[in-house]
């Protein structure tokens, strides 16, 4: 599944922009009301279930998120969801649980190239940054590194990011990206470059929207990845209890988990929903067998507060 594209398509990635090309129709920093049922500003494939980043791998459209799982709870979700047919697998420095996820993997028996795994240096790593890859690919222990993000901006970034570069052409780290980079972080950002990143990861979720954020970095040939798709800490109940939410979700026959993972991917957002229930894990997956309507898709654009709920 997550095949390498040619040496051109990889050739052509690595060359970065500032300001890249907006695809045709699409406003670098306006979002459109609504994503109309068919759209795919993303550029998924959904018969596939994966998008083809701009280094030429392919990662899963849906995946599980791994903060907080620890003292081996991360290991048995990550076990779990494996069994259930997740593929993407999202972890960081500062989750501590690296050696789990590395060990889940280890011990699936499924084949290597079909797991896509993402972890994320933390500022407090940027000054010695070989150091900090060197210790992520010892934890993991799984080879290579699919995906390493910079986890938020940070003193001593563009090195850090600049060492990771070095990794990719080592074959030690797959594709590279950042996380919790915003427009005016990614315009002083970029020119400072090489390899363009495949992935800007993002709080995303219906109270929190980057509807200005999302089309402008999808204008520059890089992938979404929402984190926080269901509100994150303190508020994922008052989420999933929203009335507008749950009318769309009774009119589907699905939850309103379900429907909001549905919106991201409508979006262009590859979600990483984080769960240690094995129920949740699986409802977390059924994603694909419903579509959401302009109407739906413009009744929950309509609930964006504009307002983090955490302070990345």
């Amino acid at each position: 599944m997550l095949k390498k594209l040619s040496a051109a398509l990889m050739l052509l990635a690595l060359s970065v922009s500032a300001c890249g090309t907006a695809p045709t129709g699409t406003a670098a920093t306006t979002a459109p009301a609504a994503s109309a049922p068919g759209a795919n500003p993303g550029n998924f494939n959904f018969n596939t279930r994966t998008v083809t980043l701009n280094s030429g791998y392919q990662m899963p459209l849906n995946g599980l998120g791994t903060y907080s799982l620890t003292n081996g709870v991360g290991y048995k979700s990550v076990t779990t969801a494996l069994k259930n047919g997740v593929r993407l697998f999202d972890t960081a420095y500062m989750y501590h649980n690296e050696a789990e996820i590395g060990k889940a993997v280890r011990d699936s028996g499924i084949p290597r190239e079909e797991i896509f795994v993402i972890t994320k240096l933390y500022p407090n790593q940027f000054a010695e940054p070989e150091a900090a890859i060197e210790e992520a690919l010892k934890k993991l222990d799984i080879g290579y590194i699919d995906m390493m993000l910079l986890h938020h901006p940070g003193r001593g970034d563009v090195a850090a990011y600049k060492a990771m570069e070095k990794y990719v052409e080592q074959g030690k780290i797959r594709s590279i990206g950042l996380s919790n980079w915003y427009v005016k972080e990614l315009k002083e950002f970029l020119p400072q470059i090489t390899i363009k990143p495949a992935l800007v990861q993002n709080e995303i979720h219906p109270y929190y929207q980057e509807n200005d954020v999302i089309p402008y970095i999808q204008s520059l040939g890089i992938t979404v990845q929402g984190w926080y798709p269901l509100g994150g800490r303190g508020h994922q109940k008052e989420l999933l209890s929203d009335p507008v939410l749950a009318e769309i979700a009774k009119a589907h026959g699905k939850s309103i988990a379900q429907v909001i993972l549905r919106w991201n991917l409508q979006k262009g957002v590859v979600v990483i929903p984080g769960a240690s229930n094995p129920a949740y894990i699986i409802e977390n997956t059924q994603l694909y067998d419903f579509e959401l309507t302009t109407d739906e898709m413009a009744r929950i654009n309509a609930l964006d507060r504009g307002k983090k709920h955490d302070w990345y």
